[in-house]
């Protein structure tokens, strides 16, 4: 449920739709898809930690992008929510080779 609100959320951004819930539904979004990035990247840590770790980072994939948007005066709210998304993608994609390369080490060790 949580991936579908986050998805209507950048859609209703990305398309400009005028409705009362684009506004929660993209702020969802743009915590949600860095924060289950990092949170998928620390996996060692406990529950609590874990969920500590992926807002502040979520918080600050989202700063350091609105910030590099600015500082090249390119600021837009779809190039952010399409940074926002690539990085987070980017991101889980690393995090699933990583993953694949360790299963596949284990495998040729034993």
């Amino acid at each position: 449920m949580a991936v579908a609100v986050a998805g209507v959320g950048a859609v209703l951004a990305l398309a400009d739709v005028d409705s009362s819930l684009r506004g929660p539904f993209t702020l969802f979004f743009l915590l949600a898809a860095p924060g289950a990035a990092v949170g998928a990247a620390l996996r060692g840590l406990d529950p609590f930690a874990r969920t500590v770790v992926s807002v502040a980072g979520a918080i600050g994939v989202d700063l350091l992008v609105a910030q590099g948007m600015l500082a090249v005066h390119r600021w837009s709210v779809p190039g952010g929510i399409v940074a926002v998304a690539a990085i987070s993608s980017l991101v889980l994609l690393l995090v699933l080779v990583r993953r694949l390369r360790g299963r596949t080490a284990r495998r040729r060790t034993s």
